[in-house]
């Protein structure tokens, strides 16, 4: 080897590690200047959405993947993995909940018509553009085209959906259901169970192995929830961090909102009015972002090149993303906000999202080579 190759060769893992080291500052430095800008604990926020982010791309751990194997491969090992990290979450959250004094809500919502279709809706459209609130957030940052499409629909979505969140109320709720003290705790971890059971039952022998990954991604997963729970005084979400995007681009584009049936309520006027710094949903929407994109850097994977899809394909992008963003509005939340911070937090609302998301779901595998996504079969 000459010289001049040995010097490249050995200057190539010095600027990996410098790359990388820029890397790690320039995070802590993001997380010390919010600090010191608006409060430690908007600080610790973003450094718990950041942890969102890294254990999700690191771990290539999410939901909409794992719905997608189990569906058309019958491998439910990373949903087992979700309702593992749920049970966990469940476990510490239902005692802090209830010694809290009420300075902690969990994710409770009402079950009716416009939750169950819009969960339906969402579980449909998620696995069109292969990503669910948060997954569509880790794909953006990690540099994918398709979410990078869909995730500022989705924040329309979620802003148009928020809007007409009454009308669609208007057709139908049951009273909210709540699982609370011991027996709730017990009877939503049995339920959690008997569903992980069922799955790994009907699995066939191959597939029942859990990967190491995934336990380490979803208890993970279960710590920076309780975190998150316990610094900004309610359960993980995503969604409504990205309709108060919208909902402030509206507003600095002229837009009067205080008419609206939501964003027009005193708390969310309020909201439009402050810095995003200080919503804590947008906070943990940015970190998930930013650790994804830390993630993928390190590991150098942004080559990823625009995709050859058909035009229908680029077109099918724009409206599931809206329609994620609008569904969840109506099904009080996603993957995260409904699903796994719902149960997690003994709301009925939970469960039936899980069921009509999940419907949706199946429909939605299918429709992705008719839409040019991905070749037929």
């Amino acid at each position: 080897m000459s010289h001049a190759s040995a010097t490249g060769a050995a200057a190539a893992p010095a600027t990996s590690l410098l790359t990388r080291t820029g890397l790690l500052a320039g995070a802590l430095v993001l997380v010390l200047a919010v600090a010191m800008l608006v409060g430690l604990r908007f600080g610790l926020l973003l450094a718990i959405g950041l942890g969102f982010g890294l254990v999700l791309e690191g771990y290539r751990f999410g939901f909409a993947g794992p719905w997608r194997r189990l569906i058309r491969e019958g491998d439910p090992t990373g949903t087992v993995a979700q309702l593992v990290s749920i049970a966990v979450v469940a476990l510490v959250a239902f005692p802090l909940l209830a010694s809290s004094g009420g300075e902690l809500i969990g994710a409770h919502a009402p079950v009716g018509f416009a939750m169950i279709g819009g969960a339906f809706v969402f579980g449909a459209c998620m696995q069109v553009v292969m990503g669910c609130g948060s997954g569509t957030l880790v794909n953006s940052g990690s540099g994918n085209p398709v979410s990078l499409l869909a995730l500022p629909f989705f924040a329309l979505g979620s802003f148009f959906g928020a809007d007409h969140l009454l009308w669609w109320t208007g057709f139908g709720t049951l009273p909210t259901v709540v699982f609370e003290g011991t027996l709730g705790l017990l009877i939503t971890l049995a339920a959690l169970a008997s569903v992980a059971a069922v799955l790994m039952w009907r699995a066939a022998p191959e597939q029942r192995s859990i990967p190491r990954r995934y336990w380490i991604a979803a208890l993970l997963l279960a710590g920076l929830a309780v975190l998150n729970l316990v610094v900004a005084g309610q359960p993980w979400g995503v969604v409504y961090g990205l309709g108060l995007w919208a909902a402030k681009g509206a507003t600095v584009l002229g837009a009067d909102l205080s008419g609206s049936s939501f964003w027009g309520t005193p708390g969310n006027m309020e909201r439009l009015g402050d810095s995003l710094l200080t919503d804590v949903t947008s906070l943990t929407n940015l970190g998930i972002i930013g650790g994804a994109f830390l993630v993928a850097a390190w590991r150098g994977g942004f080559s990823q090149g625009l995709p050859k899809l058909p035009a229908r394909a680029w077109v099918a992008t724009v409206i599931a993303g809206f329609l994620l963003g609008y569904s969840s509005r109506l099904a009080f939340g996603c993957n995260v906000g409904a699903f796994f911070s719902g149960i997690s937090t003994g709301s009925l609302h939970g469960w039936a999202w899980f069921v009509a998301a999940f419907g949706g779901a199946f429909y939605g595998v299918k429709l992705r080579p008719w839409l040019g996504l991905e070749a037929r079969s």
